[in-house]
């Protein structure tokens, strides 16, 4: 097997995708995809993992999917860099999974801690749709078919990546030496690993409405970052601040450098001198605030800018996923092919099968 990098990475289109998914993994993946270490990069649209909780619901993940490949563009990946493709697009991942369920317990799967704090968030303690609670196994589909050796992913994905790695040990333990074990690649900025939303919850959630996201306004980010989660015990300027769970220095230690000061904050040399103002008393909310929204609207303009450039041909970007589904699904028939035959199921193909059992036969007649 190829000891080459391989990066693949994706997000469901329930929403357009928002800052948490931009230094969680996006800023990350067009890094990664500047720097060209790597064989191949893979990036998709998991519509079909997305449908397991809005089965009802179909048409919101087809209006998104747009959106979210929108997102990837104005972000600056690249198509002619990264195979960017649609999940459901792929029929070789149906079969994976259905292979790989007869590799993992129900029990194994109740005990996934990224399956059950999903199942309380959406409430399906009593009634989970059986895509739902499976889809670590979908997940590890995804991985494999790819060959992927590297997956760029926030901290909460950790344990899907240990379930996934299970899988691949526990196939090539029984079948032999045939699919590649992935590794996790975590942002190095601690802050990134899992930006919590403007209202101070653990996590920014399309579904909590505590986002901001890519597409929005300057406007609209603004009137966000203004109203953010600060200390509630800082009351007046006077007042020592806390950082420990202040949403707003959770942000300036995500997209903060050492520059906007010089633009946007002159009177502080770094972030560590505003850190001590603020503990100390004598700095209000409202001033930070501002200089966070400075920073969030000098990153997100471009951002926006590009992405008002691509909705102007709206065909090209259908015809752009039509060709990395196209590309996709020809690397993930390769390695189900290789499955296939792994697992002694590629009656067809194998000539030596036939002619054994045609010459078993002929013995015994």
């Amino acid at each position: 097997m190829s000891k080459e990098k391989v990066i693949l990475t994706g997000d469901r289109p329930t929403g357009r995708l928002h800052i948490g998914h931009y230094v969680g993994s996006l800023r990350r993946r067009v890094e990664l995809q500047q720097a060209a270490d790597y064989k191949q990069m893979f990036v998709f649209i998991a519509d079909a993992q997305a449908l397991t909780d809005n089965i009802d619901n179909p048409e919101k993940v087809r209006q998104n999917v747009i959106e979210v490949a929108l997102d990837y563009l104005a972000c600056g990946l690249d198509p002619e860099k990264v195979t960017i493709f649609i999940q459901s697009q792929i029929p070789e991942l149906c079969e994976l999974s259905f292979y790989f369920m007869d590799l993992v317990s129900v029990s194994r799967l109740q005990r996934n801690p990224t399956v059950k704090t999903e199942i309380q968030m959406r409430g399906f303690e009593g009634s989970i749709p059986v895509g739902f609670f499976t889809y670590p196994i979908s997940q590890a589909a995804d991985i494999t078919a790819f060959r992927a050796t590297t997956v760029p992913v926030g901290e909460d994905q950790k344990p899907m990546l240990e379930q996934a790695n299970e899988i691949v040990r526990r196939f090539n333990y029984i079948y032999g030496d045939t699919l590649v074990e992935p590794q996790i690649l975590l942002p190095d900025n601690a802050a990134c690993l899992r930006l919590p939303g403007t209202d101070g919850k653990a996590k920014m959630s399309k579904s909590l409405g505590n986002c901001i996201y890519l597409a929005e306004t300057a406007d609209e980010v603004q009137k966000k970052v203004m109203s953010m989660y600060t200390d509630p015990l800082h009351v007046h300027v006077q007042d020592p601040g806390h950082l420990e769970g202040n949403t707003v220095f959770t942000y300036l230690d995500a997209f903060c450098r050492p520059e906007h000061f010089e633009r946007y904050l002159p009177d502080y040399p770094n972030l560590d001198e505003l850190k001590a103002h603020y503990t100390r008393g004598g700095l209000g909310d409202m001033k930070v605030k501002r200089f966070l929204n400075n920073i969030l609207q000098e990153e997100l303009e471009p951002i926006r800018q590009r992405r008002k450039m691509f909705e102007k041909d709206i065909p090209a970007v259908y015809d752009m996923l039509r060709k990395g589904c196209e590309n996709a699904r020809e690397v993930a028939a390769q390695t189900l092919a290789d499955v296939r035959r792994a697992m002694k199921i590629d009656y067809f193909s194998d000539a030596q099968l036939i002619a054994e059992q045609a010459a078993r036969f002929a013995a015994e007649q």
